[in-house]
């Protein structure tokens, strides 16, 4: 067994021992002492003392899980939960405007604590801003049988305030560069919505932001039906299928490999960076570049271990987005699927015509539907069965307009009335998604609602995934000899 292999199995089991453990609350010392016993004993059979250490890096993740969350349990904020308290704190990221209300996370450096406070929407409040607030703290309250409690805990919040007295007491407080990012980002967004009329302006937002706060709840309802929500979120998914279309039009347009290589590559920082940079982002920011490594190397299989490290990295600093961040899960299932899924689908596509990229466009989004659709249901109970022909007729487009949108978007900068003149090929791919998600969304087959589908359903979906991939790379190592 290769070196490379073996760290992969011990990755595997680090997180496995960080799922488990999510579930099943026990303390492993007793175990703990008894596999390092173990490994001593076998120490000269080398495939014994592998499952040895497997054993011990499950272990370590889930202490790596239990000490995290006993960090969050002994959070100095959290004694003064449920009390009339007044500090000082700083708006940590860009706030998150409602119809009436504005989401604000405030960080309390003295206390290295964060806080999620709804506000009335005016004043506005920006990244920055130095605030004094004065309210009744408290704990976050179970949702449906939601844990909001861990689901903001895994981004450092751990109480929240409703309609506080704010006083702005200084501007500027934050960090420089995203200071920077965020006021650019801002700058670019008052320009499509002066350039291109709503709703159109709104899904361009999205596409460029994963803002959805100017798309019409009736639209995000169809997006939801016909399975194209992706399309205005900023995820691993996303940006991985993006940025492979990118790669394979550079490639079409003439240009060598290692150069459209590169080409993705600076697309992908350029892209989170300008759209502030915020972690979710950052983490499919990582996860695209990887999976280009992996396609640029042409091997799928170390992309895989790439992804499944890049993973434990993350997990390493916070072991609660395995399973409390569905935008973690979905992002690594489908670049996951891209690796194992897509080559299949892409030889039962064989006679498909690749013209504009049709066939890997189509089996991309296959293979990443395949691979998520699992933990989609379990947490939304909801299937598209529409979804894959939609995407078929979207995905193509998104690459482009993506590229024209932003190029708009910065002439918009300079001269409203020239970006206007040059705003119709934009206006016109856009208006051409809402027209088409409309008609499909009214199909009677459109979705299947599923309720109740258990953690243990997922596991058994992804247990026949795996047996499925194994047979066919079984039956193509066969047909080589």
């Amino acid at each position: 067994m290769t070196t490379s292999k073996i760290f992969f199995y011990l990755c595997l089991s680090f997180i496995a021992g960080i799922l488990l453990n999510s579930f099943f609350q026990e303390s492993f010392l007793w175990f703990l002492i008894l596999d390092i016993i173990f490994i001593f004993v076998f120490w000269k059979h080398k495939k014994v003392v592998i499952i040895g250490f497997c054993v011990l890096s499950f272990i370590f993740g889930v202490w790596r899980y239990q000490s995290f969350e006993l960090k969050t349990e002994n959070n100095q904020l959290v004694k003064y939960i449920d009390q009339e308290i007044s500090f000082i704190g700083v708006v940590s990221e860009r706030p998150e405007p409602g119809q009436s209300t504005t989401k604000i996370e405030v960080n309390i450096k003295n206390l290295n604590s964060k806080v999620l406070i709804t506000a009335w929407k005016y004043p506005e409040y920006h990244y920055g801003d130095k605030l004094r607030i004065e309210g009744k703290l408290e704990g976050p309250a179970f949702l449906n049988d939601f844990d909001y409690k861990s689901y903001l805990a895994k981004d450092g919040i751990y109480a929240v305030m409703y309609q506080p007295k704010i006083e702005i007491i200084g501007k500027n407080y934050g960090n420089p560069i995203k200071e920077i990012l965020l006021s650019f980002k801002e700058k670019l967004k008052n320009s499509v919505n002066l350039i291109m009329p709503a709703p159109q302006s709104g899904l361009l937002e999205a596409l460029f932001f994963g803002d959805e706060e100017n798309i019409p709840k009736e639209w995000i309802d169809k997006f939801n039906v016909t399975g194209t929500r992706h399309i205005t979120a900023v995820s691993g998914m996303n940006i991985t299928i993006i940025s492979a279309l990118i790669l394979n039009l550079f490639l079409l347009l003439g240009f060598w490999r290692k150069q459209a290589f590169y080409f993705s590559i600076t697309f992908i920082i350029f892209y989170v960076s300008i759209i502030g940079a915020p972690s979710s982002a950052l983490r499919a920011g990582i996860m695209g570049i990887l999976f280009l490594i992996a396609q640029y190397f042409g091997r799928y299989s170390n992309g895989a271990k790439m992804i499944i490290f890049s993973a434990v990295v993350m997990l390493l600093f916070n072991p609660l987005l395995l399973i409390l961040d569905v935008g973690f899960q979905l992002s690594f299932l489908a670049i996951l699927g891209l690796v194992y899924l897509q080559p299949i689908f892409s030889d039962w596509l064989e006679k498909v015509p690749n013209i504009f990229e049709i066939k890997y466009t189509l089996s991309a989004t296959l293979a990443a539907q395949c691979f998520t659709l699992p933990v989609l249901i379990y947490n939304f109970g909801r299937i598209s069965l529409i979804s894959p022909l939609v995407n078929l007729f979207i995905v193509p487009l998104i690459t482009t307009v993506t590229i024209l949108g932003f190029i708009l978007a910065f002439i918009g900068l300079t001269s409203i009335p020239l970006g206007i003149a040059f705003s119709f090929p934009v206006w016109l791919i856009l208006t051409y998604i809402f027209k088409l998600v409309n008609v499909f969304s009214k199909a009677s087959f459109a979705n299947i609602v599923l309720e109740n589908a258990s953690f243990a359903w997922v596991i058994i979906s992804y247990v026949f995934l795996g047996l499925f991939i194994w047979g066919i790379e079984k039956k193509k190592k066969l047909k080589r000899f």
